[in-house]
């Protein structure tokens, strides 16, 4: 248990928010920017920290809050934008070393290794994240569209200022409608997202420290912020005035085939309900019980009371080797493997996860609307090669860690182009699998960025350093 040392470890304040704290606001907007002037990026770069000014959105830090606020707000920047603001002679060297290597090669020249390909090759990414002019993402949540476009009408004026920023593109996100109109967790697929995330050690959840939504290993906070700390397995970016409290994010836009995937469902109903085989491809039930806890119904019949987030993450695949109730090869079980056995450490390529729909609300009654929706994601951690791209190159698109096939993907988010999809549906021991073959892939890239995320201490370096 985190005992109170740790916690004073943690500086909240100096620690941007959304790397330990999910906003649950109902709108994002993600700006893609270009710095065409250090100098005035500088200026506009300190103005965001600067809490004299309360005209202009302020970045959002860790430090917990009374009352939740209208907007947040946080920043991102590329390899390529930290050295087009020019604050020191050689950006490389702050980030040296085989631990920052996927940051400095950046999202286009690691595409193969996380599986863009096809379709979802840089060569085809939209809003200019295809190219090396993608310098800084700045993320907008606001619980209301009106507040996010009285935001965004504050930053855009402050872009122009000095014609120091260029706006290349914006994503923007927004939680989809449940039954009954109100703002949901659920995803394009159909399924309730957000349900497990890693306890952070020194993070104090709602429920307070003794009590845990996700039951797995407490994870260590320098798997996710940049500390130094002795047991880390890294150096912290130079000067630490730069690296301490800051961390890095993959940023993803992901195109979802919804009726491509509705169809696919529907296809295979002589050999399995199309309900269940959706859980089963997932590992939880659309509305997230975990097959595990629950194989053959969409809810658990043990709780006395309600069924709780803490209920839906208690499971640990322990009990279930073969697959038979979660099948080896489903999407949570890949990227969670949790107490399965697998080949190497599970707690070490944990990953933060933020994502929210985009694209309006698919309608069965009209598959073919043309209209793109999908998932915006940021995916943080401190080691993009050992946490991002391994749980998507070794565990997402290769199988033999699980004692699969190594050609066999996962069936959601896999890179199955060409109809290459494979996945088996362990029954029981006295009955065969279930195999389904031939499915094309249902998720594809539309763009991505890898960011370094500052502190609010290296904001105000960055911002106070003349231009080299």
């Amino acid at each position: 248990m985190t005992n109170e040392k740790t916690l004073t470890q943690l500086n909240f304040s100096d620690i941007q928010g959304y790397i330990i704290r999910g906003y649950n606001m109902n709108n994002v907007r993600h700006f893609v920017l270009y710095i065409k002037d250090a100098k005035g990026a500088k200026k506009f770069i300190g103005s965001l920290v600067s809490g004299s000014d309360e005209s202009i959105p302020q970045i959002t830090t860790a430090a917990w809050w009374d009352i939740k606020p209208s907007y947040c707000l946080n920043i991102g920047f590329t390899f390529e934008g930290l050295n087009a603001l020019q604050f020191v002679a050689d950006i490389g060297k702050s980030f040296s070393g085989s631990n920052y290597k996927s940051f400095r090669q950046g999202a286009i020249a690691q595409a193969t290794q996380v599986g863009d390909i096809g379709e979802s090759v840089p060569e085809k990414w939209k809003g200019g994240l295809g190219t090396s002019n993608t310098h800084v993402l700045l993320s907008l949540y606001a619980q209301d569209s009106k507040v996010l476009e009285q935001q965004s009408d504050k930053l855009r004026s402050l872009f122009k200022e000095g014609d120091a920023l260029k706006e290349l593109s914006c994503f923007d996100g927004a939680k989809l409608p449940d039954e009954k109109g109100q703002p949901s967790d659920i995803v394009h697929f159909g399924y309730k997202d957000g349900i497990s995330q890693p306890k952070i050690e020194g993070v104090p959840t709602k429920r307070g420290l003794s009590k845990s939504l996700d039951p797995q290993p407490i994870i260590p906070a320098y798997e996710f912020i940049l500390l130094d700390d002795e047991k880390a397995p890294y150096y912290v970016p130079t000067p630490p005035e730069l690296g301490l409290n800051g961390s890095f994010a993959a940023f993803r836009v992901l195109e979802q085939d919804v009726a491509g995937f509705e169809k696919f469902l529907q296809e295979q109903k002589d050999k399995i309900d199309s309900d269940k085989l959706a859980a089963k491809m997932c590992g939880r039930w659309r509305n997230g019980v975990p097959l595990d806890l629950s194989p053959d119904a969409d809810q658990l019949t043990s709780p006395k009371e309600s069924i709780i987030y803490e209920q839906f993450n208690n499971f640990d695949y322990s009990d279930d080797p073969q697959g038979y109730k979660c099948p080896i090869g489903s999407h949570i079980r890949r990227t969670n493997p949790r107490a399965a056995k697998i080949q190497g450490v599970t707690n070490i390529h944990r990953l933060i996860r933020r994502g929210i729909p985009y694209g309006s609300l698919y309608n069965p009654n009209s598959p073919n609307d043309g209209i793109e929706r999908g998932l915006l994601g940021l995916f943080i951690c401190v080691n993009l090669k050992r946490q991002f791209e391994f749980v998507m190159e070794e565990w997402v698109n290769k199988g033999d860690f699980a004692g699969l096939p190594t050609d066999v993907k996962a069936p959601l988010i896999g890179a199955n182009d060409n109809k290459s999809g494979q996945f088996d549906i362990p029954v029981s021991p006295d009955n065969p699998s279930i195999k389904l073959t031939g499915f094309d892939r249902f998720i594809t890239t539309k763009g991505g960025a890898y960011c370094f995320i500052p502190s609010i201490t290296a904001l105000q370096h960055i911002a106070s350093h003349s231009t080299k």
